[in-house]
């Protein structure tokens, strides 16, 4: 059912935009065609990979920490992100750089995002295998996105208004303006990511009753929980680097796979969420678009109206 519904929302995803074109002239017309393969079909396929790979995530997440609003970012990840796009769009500002170009800011800026999602992750690695419990680490994981935002607004405050303005954009997030090598790198990024994650499926079962019950069988619950802070990594970093931090959809969808599924295993709620995470970041995407009306709104935007919602029932249903 999922996969049906992925494959009608990619082909909604092509046909509908901001423009007023019709579905005729997208195929008939040599503007509309150049809109179809050029903008619409990368922008969509990217927004799928990004769905699937955040739905793993808040998956991973969720089920690691016990805890129902985890997300793909919890650790920091988007955080180090974040701080690496700050430094290098609004650092430039404090040694007197030279104002970079638009394609510069969109490489730099992944590049950047990569460096400081692995660099948060290998900290987090080496606090993880020095301390026994997940919440010791989840709570160095939250003192490092305070950090981060700190340091962030240090930038944000000494910067210059061309710069702050690449740096508000890149947050508000965006599946446009990858080129087919940032696709290629982001797919391959979200490949390895999903195969170390696949690679969980039995272990997030054994540990979703908790790490001793895990200890207990005999399994290495280090070694999983290092195998899943990877796999995290790969994926939000990939998706933060390349199209911003891009939140909610994470958190709801595992939540709505449960729900849907009335099942805790992983074997039926990992391609759940992950099939489910494309349709509605496709969902997410169209609508950011406002078919026809020729205006855009971020996909951040768009993802907060969809996922908030699921976030308050969850705690509306735990409050009971």
């Amino acid at each position: 059912m999922f996969a049906l519904l992925l494959v009608v929302f990619f082909a909604a995803d092509l046909l509908l935009g901001s423009s007023s074109l019709s579905v005729k002239d997208l195929f008939s017309t040599e503007v509309g065609r150049d809109i179809l393969l050029s903008f619409r079909l990368p922008k969509a396929i990217v927004a799928v990979i990004c769905g699937i790979a955040l739905a793993t995530c808040g998956l991973q997440m969720q089920t690691l920490f016990r805890n129902p609003l985890a997300d793909p970012y919890i650790l920091g990840v988007s955080s180090g992100a974040g701080l690496g796009v700050a430094l290098y769009i609004m650092g430039s500002t404090l040694w007197g750089g030279a104002e970079r170009s638009a394609l510069a800011v969109s490489l730099g800026s992944a590049g950047a995002a990569l460096v400081g999602a692995f660099a948060v992750t290998m900290l987090i690695l080496y606090i993880s295998n020095r301390v026994k419990g997940n919440l010791t680490l989840l709570i160095f994981g939250v003192m490092i996105g305070f950090i981060a935002s700190a340091i962030v607004n240090l930038l944000q405050y000494t910067s210059n208004a061309h710069s702050l303005k690449a740096y508000v954009l890149w947050t508000m997030g965006s599946f446009a303006a990858l080129d087919k090598m940032q696709i290629a790198v982001l797919a391959v990024l979200v490949v390895v990511g999903l195969t170390i994650a696949i690679w969980n499926i039995k272990n997030l079962n054994a540990i979703l009753p908790g790490e001793e019950y895990a200890a207990s069988i005999g399994l290495n619950v280090r070694g999983i929980r290092n195998r899943i802070l990877i796999s995290t990594t790969l994926l939000a970093g990939a998706v933060t680097a390349f199209c911003g931090p891009i939140g909610f959809l994470g958190i709801a969808v595992p939540h709505i796979a449960r729900f849907i599924f009335k099942d805790a295993n992983h074997r039926v709620l990992f391609p759940a969420s992950a099939l489910l995470g494309g349709v509605l970041t496709l969902l997410a995407d169209t609508l950011s678009e406002l078919p026809g009306t020729g205006s855009i709104i971020p996909i951040n935007t768009m993802a907060a109206l969809l996922g908030i919602p699921v976030i308050l029932v969850i705690l509306f249903r735990k409050s009971k």
